[in-house]
């Protein structure tokens, strides 16, 4: 399975925001869709990535509050990407080496979506369901053997 395979499931909505927005917009963006990150844009190139692990962060060095920050300010900008073709299983790797749960899904420059930790599990359960179900098909349907004529 490839991440190509997960996007199609998934959709392609895809929540964006630059560098100068205010992190109290982010926050209250992020909340109002209910997602974990946000993939920060520049003139049409990817800049980073705000997920809640910089939320949190800031939180705690601010005593609670996001204060003024902008995104830029927080956001991880190198962030770990992916391409349409990577395996399922490589990226599975590359969550857990980068501990990371969101990655960027880029194809050349151009940005394809971003999958969570969540949308890999998800894939990969429903994958092994799928499979159990074919093996379980295939030995029910087993044919019976005959017995040799003497």
């Amino acid at each position: 399975m490839r991440v190509s395979d997960i996007l199609k499931v998934k959709g392609n909505t895809l929540f964006t925001v630059t560098p100068d927005t205010p992190l109290n917009d982010a926050v209250n963006a992020m909340a109002e869709h209910d997602i974990g990150s946000l993939v920060v844009m520049e003139y049409g190139d990817l800049v980073g990535m705000l997920t809640f692990r910089e939320i949190i962060l800031t939180l705690s060095r601010n005593g609670g509050s996001v204060g003024t920050t902008t995104i830029r300010k927080i956001m991880d900008d190198h962030p770990v990407t992916c391409t349409p073709e990577t395996d399922v299983n490589e990226v599975r790797r590359m969550m857990l080496e980068h501990h990371v749960r969101y990655l960027p899904v880029m194809d050349s420059r151009a940005l394809m979506g971003v999958i969570s930790f969540y949308d890999v599990a998800k894939a990969v359960v429903e994958e092994q369901g799928f499979e159990n179900r074919m093996l379980k098909a295939y030995i029910r349907d087993w044919p019976e053997e005959r017995e040799q004529a003497q």
